[in-house]
């Protein structure tokens, strides 16, 4: 099996996230840096349009959401477990509450408490990613609301303080997607906010998971170029099986053109593609372009929204 390619930059919150599940496996991988902000020269051909942090690469398999790349690593690398012995579902229920909301007001509150220090073209490309074309008005707005922001996300961290006192990690003995989906949130807090410290000091049971989670690691890793990520995509073949579900609600079918974005912000993350494969969690695109050769591109169905051309 072609090595694990993850394409993301050290600073990268929700790269963290996926970092954290490589480390939980405790698996090899290869790094690709890529920039923080567009353009990305060498990731668009792999993905087709789709701009955000990270992507996993696995020969000409891409995987785009953090959703979707942990999905498929506890497919191909089943042990250890992400999930308990009941399965997946409420770890996956829970990572919609920190992804969405969680995030959301997290976000907000490293931006705004940046002030007059935050990059103009940083603070445009992550105003407009994260709130929308009233990026200037809504980050104002969080600025003058740093302290009901800080009250959100402390009642949050509170709920997970509470749930803590009773187990070692968040699904019990062992770590798992439920862990990689709050500790990243907790470390973005940490590390980009000036009263970050201040806000987690409070919990306890928080900060003693916290480094328990840290104490994992992220596996072992060492840096690829994103030429050589590219010749990997072009040299190798799509593993994924065409897939189809009898089942869907749009009638989806592999053969079809869609064209597929995230359901809020998607900006110019539209990806076009014929569905190769198609589930109540995935969908999977074929896509060919002169510099990677035919691509399978991978998407969770959760949060995003797929239109047929």
């Amino acid at each position: 099996m072609a090595d694990i390619i993850l394409h993301q930059y050290p600073q990268s919150p929700v790269a963290e996230k996926v970092r954290v599940g490589l480390g939980i496996k405790h698996l090899y991988w290869r790094s690709v840096e890529i920039p923080r902000i567009p353009p990305k020269p060498d990731l668009i051909p792999l993905t087709g349009g789709y701009r955000r942090t990270p992507v996993m690469q696995i020969g000409a398999d891409v995987y785009c959401d953090s959703q979707c790349i942990l999905r498929e690593l506890e497919r191909r690398f089943p042990q250890p477990g992400y999930f308990p012995a009941q399965g997946g579902g409420l770890s996956w229920g829970l990572s919609r509450w920190t992804d969405d909301r969680f995030f959301g007001e997290t976000i907000k509150l490293v931006l705004a408490g940046q002030g007059d220090n935050l990059p103009a073209d940083f603070a445009e490309d992550r105003g407009r990613l994260y709130m929308g074309p009233d990026w200037q008005q809504a980050l104002l707005q969080a600025r003058s609301e740093l302290a009901h922001l800080s009250s959100q996300i402390r009642g949050q961290l509170a709920w997970v303080n509470d749930w803590l006192g009773a187990c070692e990690f968040m699904t019990g003995s062992h770590a798992g997607v439920a862990d990689a989906c709050v500790y990243y949130l907790v470390w973005f807090v940490r590390g980009r906010y000036d009263g970050g410290a201040q806000l987690l000091s409070e919990f306890p049971n928080l900060l003693d998971w916290e480094q328990r989670v840290a104490a994992i690691g992220h596996g072992s890793s060492e840096a690829l170029s994103a030429e050589a990520a590219l010749a990997i995509a072009r040299e190798s073949e799509v593993e994924t099986l065409q897939l189809h579900d009898k089942n869907d609600p749009q009638q989806l079918v592999p053969g079809m053109a869609v064209s597929v974005k995230p359901d809020v912000n998607a900006g110019e993350m539209a990806v076009d593609g014929i569905v190769h494969a198609v589930s109540s969690d995935t969908i999977s695109l074929l896509r060919e372009s002169e510099q990677t050769g035919q691509v399978c591109v991978h998407f969770p169905r959760v949060g995003y929204r797929v239109d047929v051309q």
